[in-house]
This record gives C-alpha cells, structure tokens and sequence, in this order.
C-alpha cells in the first residue's frame, strides 16, 4: 500500500490539523461503550419525522425530481422560508435573493463566516457554548474571541459587549448569538436584543443568529430576533433538525440582506452545488404544513424538562432557569468540587448515566454539566433514580 511522505507536515493543511477534534463528540462516544448507560449527551431528537413530510420527499422522488436544483434552493423551499419567517418573526426576506438552502445550519456557519471574514478578524463569541463555533471559525480564517457569560445568567448583555469590544474588539468583525442557548437553554428577552443591537451597530459589527431552536421555548416565552431590529446587520441561520426531527435529513437556511446573500450563495454553491431535491420538498412541506408537528414536539419536551429539573435540583444541582431547546446547564453539587470531565466520567462509570462536561462548553462552563431531555420520559426517569443513587451513595 502506498504510504504518506516523512515530511507530513508539508502536505496537510496546517491550520485545519491544529484544530481539535470536538470534546463532546469524542466524550460520548468513549462513554458509549459502557453496557446499559442512559446517553443524554447529543442533542438529538428521539422524535420521528412526521409523516407528511416523508411522504413528500417520497412523492418528489417517484415524480423523477432528481436533477441539480437551483444554486441557492428550490423555489417551492425557498418560498416556505420566507413565508415563515414573515409569519413567525414578522420580517420579510426576499425568496429570489435573500434566503440560500444549506446542508443544516453547520453548512450554514460555515459559508456565513466564510463570506464575512477575512484573515485574522476577531468574532465575539458569548459562552458557554456549542464548541463547533471555534474550529468553524478558525478555518474560516478569523479569531473566536470567548466572553464568559455565567455572571450574567448566561446572557450576553449590551454592557458586557460593549466593554469586551472597548477591550479586545480591535478587529472584531462580527458577534455570533445562539437564541434559545445551546448548553443553557436561556432565552434573550425582546429589551436585552434591543440594547445589543445598538452596541452592535455602534461597532459596526454583523450579527449571526443562530435559531434552529426558535420554535422550542417554554413557560408561555415569546422568540425575538435580532432581524426585527437590525435587519441589514443580521445574518440569521437556522434549520428543521430540531423542531421537526430531521436531524438526518440535514436541511438548513440562511436569511440576510440581499448585499451578503450575493457571497454566501457564490460560497454556497462551490461548497455544494445544490441541496438535494427531494430533502427541499419534504422541508418545505414541514415549513408550511407542519406547525402542529412543533407545537407537539414543544409540549413533550417541556414535560421532560420538568421531570429532569425537578429531579436535579432535588439532589442539589442549580441552574440558570431552562427557557427553550432541550438541554440543562447544571452547576454540579459542591461537595463534588468543580472538576466537571471528572464528574461526568465518575457518573458515567458509577451508575451509567452519560453528561457532556460543561468545562467543554468554554468558558463560564467549568463545574457544570449538560444534560439533553431529547429523550424519551422513561430514559429521563432511570436518569435521575440513578443520579439520585451516585449522589446519595457519595454523602
């Protein structure tokens, strides 16, 4: 078999090979091969596809729709999009010019900061939160720059913004928002978007958003975004993997201003040619036929949000108060210190339960854990009699 030069170094990317692999990843998967552990490690719904969406995929692929569709999406998809947008956020973007079709929305951060970096631009990244930010970021060529935001119950605020930008925002580019939170589930109340909007302006920044759990919040809470007050400023990024279980199907969207979307569908296209047809259609069927999929999906997962929190905090784990997605950010017992990767592998090996360090999550994450209720109620229960067990039997 053929073998690689000695000199390896000078034939690989250098600066894809210093990135590292991603810490959640390689931790559930280490945790996996415990016999008969719980998993609420991965963000993954245990939901099925509805129906009528499979069937529209089926139906477009027994009419032969199997040829390149257009570079930035089909139009029966695009159309879906904007109508939704219009319909949920109350803000319009232009089918023909203003929304790319993307491979989830990972594609989708990877073609936005691709289209708005140049090398060495800094990003202001509030965390803690989902680690592929950071290796996205950095192959695009620019910097991640962490703010920790667990002072402020996990939200960034203008104050803070503005005094990182004052500090360390020489270069700074863009902020990069994720609403509702991925590990804390917190949500951005419509008065801290409006003051970080001015921040953001002020800086002459752009804005990410990244929404793909906008249609899952809790307690009679309302999603706001950052398009309905800085609409020339936003990028917004967003899919169906979790409001309707497609995670598989990976199907994404990027909504910005007409002068952006130039780029990122020119980056877009030589990324991927074309998302594939019959994924579109089953989306655009979810889209515009499925809100009585996510309004069921909301109400499960808010049942299980319940049965996990409850469960915690009766065995003494705090948290900044879960208002959508589907994951916990709890700060561990003190009693067990703040060593959060031992934790979660002492808990794994002890009782069989499977968290995601929070320390992995960076900074502000250190002494937490995540734990995702995209789970079904039994796993969430046998959960908590076990996490109930381990922190009993360590009295």
């Amino acid at each position: 078999m053929p073998t690689l030069a000695n000199n390896l170094s000078d034939t690989i990317n250098r600066r894809i090979e210093k990135l590292p692999k991603s810490e959640i990843r390689s931790f559930s998967q280490k945790i996996s091969q415990i016999p008969g552990i719980v998993k609420l490690t991965v963000g993954e719904p245990d939901l099925n596809t509805p129906d009528h969406i499979k069937q529209a995929a089926i139906d477009d692929i027994n009419r032969d729709d199997s040829h390149y569709a257009p570079e930035a999406g089909k139009e029966e998809y695009l159309n879906a999009v904007s109508d939704y947008l219009k319909k949920s956020l109350g803000v319009y973007y232009n089918p023909k010019n203003e929304i790319c079709a993307t491979v989830g929305v990972s594609a989708a951060l990877n073609v936005s900061f691709m289209a708005i970096l140049n090398p060495g631009d800094k990003v202001i990244v509030p965390t803690p939160v989902w680690g592929v930010y950071f290796g996205i970021i950095k192959m695009a060529g620019g910097v991640p720059i962490e703010v920790d935001t667990s002072a402020d119950n996990f939200i960034l605020t203008a104050a803070h913004l503005a005094e990182v930008m004052e500090n360390e925002g020489n270069g700074a580019k863009a902020v990069i928002l994720t609403d509702p939170s991925n590990p804390t589930g917190r949500v951005y109340a419509k008065k801290d978007l409006k003051e970080l909007a001015k921040v953001i302006v002020d800086y002459n920044l752009f804005a990410l958003s990244d929404e793909i759990y906008a249609e899952l919040i809790y307690a009679q809470k309302k999603h706001y975004s950052l398009t309905q007050i800085i609409p020339d400023r936003t990028i917004l990024l967003s899919g169906l993997s979790k409001n309707f279980a497609m995670t598989g199907w990976r199907i994404g969207y990027i909504a910005a201003p007409k002068e952006i979307m130039q780029t990122i569908s020119k980056i877009n296209s030589f990324m991927i040619t074309s998302v594939t047809d019959n994924v579109q259609i089953g989306a655009a069927e979810a889209i515009s036929h499925g809100e009585q999929d996510y309004i069921e999906a909301r109400a499960i997962y808010e049942r299980r949000l319940h049965i996990i929190q409850t469960g915690l905090e009766k065995n003494g784990f705090t948290m900044a108060t879960p208002e959508g997605a589907f994951y916990i950010f709890a700060k561990i017992p003190s009693k067990f210190g703040t060593d959060d990767v031992a934790f979660a592998t002492d808990l794994a090996n002890k009782v069989k339960v499977g968290v995601i360090p929070g320390s992995y999550f960076g900074a502000g994450g250190q002494g937490f854990v995540r734990l995702s209720y995209a789970s079904s109620e039994k796993c969430l229960r046998t959960a908590v009699e076990r996490i109930t067990t381990y922190v009993n039997e360590q009295l």
